[in-house]
């Protein structure tokens, strides 16, 4: 396929923002020390002193025209809903009455892998990784100490646990993203991604039954209201029954707030605060988004996404090679700037043009962007999640990495999914949205 070369010298802006990231995370052996705002900010600055052939006024136009993208806006609305939804839900008692009801129904010789089921449930309902680990890792840690099971294994469950959850949640910030830079509906790309990486889920609850069987745990259940998980269970039905993804958030944005007050959890200055709380907690994310889409435009403009692609494609010949070239791009992404999230933001754009140059389905490519984004962000050593249970349980991140079976697993399931053209579409227009068939 000809196409032209580009301009690598258009990709410094990119290469300095990763490079910030790695470098300092190296240099200092935190890989949260660089903050990622300034990192981007500077490439920012570098991105904007670029091509002298234009005047700073227009460059500026340009770069608020990528930051201003309806695809960037709606994607920072929904991260705003998400935050506030996951802050009303917490602050009312949903996490811990979700919890604490899976523990009192699960058998004590299952205890493990009842810990990897309440983890994908909990991040399936809150959309977050990161919420999902800090509410369970304590208990992971109880578990551990009561059931005599490996301190490591728990805490891999739990992150294995929470990354199904991060990989599928129509509320995750990855799903988001994914579905936002393949524009896709979620509905298509959740039944696409959970027919790849349930076999995954399956095997881990396999090998997590058979390594803890015989060690029943004595750990007790706390005290539980089943009112309070009925926000989760909302969201998850409305969003399966293809709802807007606005509707369904603000719907479970009041009916949190609906149980709060029934139940005297909230005052309506507590509920609101919640809210604003939990909007004030994406700030990071939604600055980022708006800051790499003015960037990502200026490095388009300038040649810089043309020359990935050429030098990404010159030996693809095949939907496969596509596909595996989309994997390749987020996850060494991932690998360099340790955020799932940062990382199908940058290559999502990249990963849109070859799915349409290669007759890619859409919910094919989304679903490859979130699984190999999360697979690599559970494995790494450096990541947000491996150094939150870390800590949490005393140990080395790294002694994480030998029981980190889920996240293996997905990324197994996916190269399957990739080599042998699963599932299997139905063909269809590109607006069309009907459910996903499979041969």
């Amino acid at each position: 396929m000809n196409q032209e070369k580009g301009n690598v010298l258009a990709l410094l802006p990119l290469i300095i923002f990763v490079s910030l990231f790695l470098g300092a995370g190296i240099l200092s052996g935190d890989f949260y020390a660089f903050p990622v705002l300034v990192s981007i900010i500077i490439a920012a600055v570098v991105a904007l002193a670029m091509n002298r052939k234009e005047s700073l006024t227009s460059k500026v136009e340009r770069f608020a025209k990528g930051a201003g993208h309806p695809d960037i806006m709606i994607m920072v609305f929904i991260f705003l809903l998400a935050g506030a939804f996951s802050g009303v839900a917490e602050k009312m008692g949903a996490v811990d009455s979700t919890v604490n009801f899976a523990l009192s129904v699960l058998p004590g010789n299952l205890v493990i892998v009842g810990l990897f089921i309440i983890a994908a449930f909990i991040s399936l309902s809150m959309g977050t990784s990161m919420g999902t680990i800090a509410a369970l890792a304590p208990i992971g840690v109880g578990i551990s100490s009561g059931a005599d099971i490996s301190m490591p294994l728990a805490m891999a469950t739990v992150i294995g646990g929470a990354m199904f959850g991060d990989n599928l949640s129509f509320i995750s910030d990855t799903t988001i993203a994914a579905v936002r830079t393949q524009k896709t509906e979620m509905k298509d790309k959740f039944k696409v991604n959970f027919f790849i990486v349930l076999p995954a889920a399956i095997i881990t609850m396999v090998i997590l039954f058979v390594l803890t069987m015989g060690t029943p745990s004595s750990v007790d259940a706390g005290s539980f209201d089943w009112v309070k998980i009925i926000p989760y269970l909302g969201v998850i039905i409305g969003a399966l029954a293809g709802l807007n993804v606005f509707v369904v958030l603000i719907g479970g944005i009041v009916l949190a707030g609906m149980i709060g007050f029934a139940d005297g959890s909230f005052t309506p200055s507590s509920y609101f605060g919640s809210v604003a709380d939990g909007m004030t907690g994406m700030a990071e994310i939604v600055i980022l988004s708006i800051l790499i889409g003015g960037v990502v435009e200026l490095i388009r403009h300038n040649g810089g996404i043309q020359a990935i692609l050429y030098h990404a494609t010159r030996k693809i010949k095949s939907p496969q090679g596509a596909q595996l070239a989309t994997a390749g791009l987020v996850s060494s992404t991932n690998l360099c700037t340790a955020n799932n999230t940062i990382s199908i933001i940058i290559a999502g754009p990249l990963a849109k043009t070859l799915s349409d140059q290669y007759g890619v389905d859409s919910r094919k490519s989304a679903s490859i962007l979130d699984i190999f984004s999360c697979a690599v962000q559970g494995l790494i050593p450096y990541g947000a999640q491996a150094l939150l249970v870390a800590e949490v349980a005393g140990i080395s991140p790294v002694s994480i990495i030998p029981y980190a079976f889920y996240p293996v697993l997905i990324a197994v399931c996916g190269l399957i999914a990739i080599q042998f053209a699963l599932p299997k579409f139905t063909r269809r227009s590109v607006t069309d949205t009907d459910p996903v068939r499979s041969s």
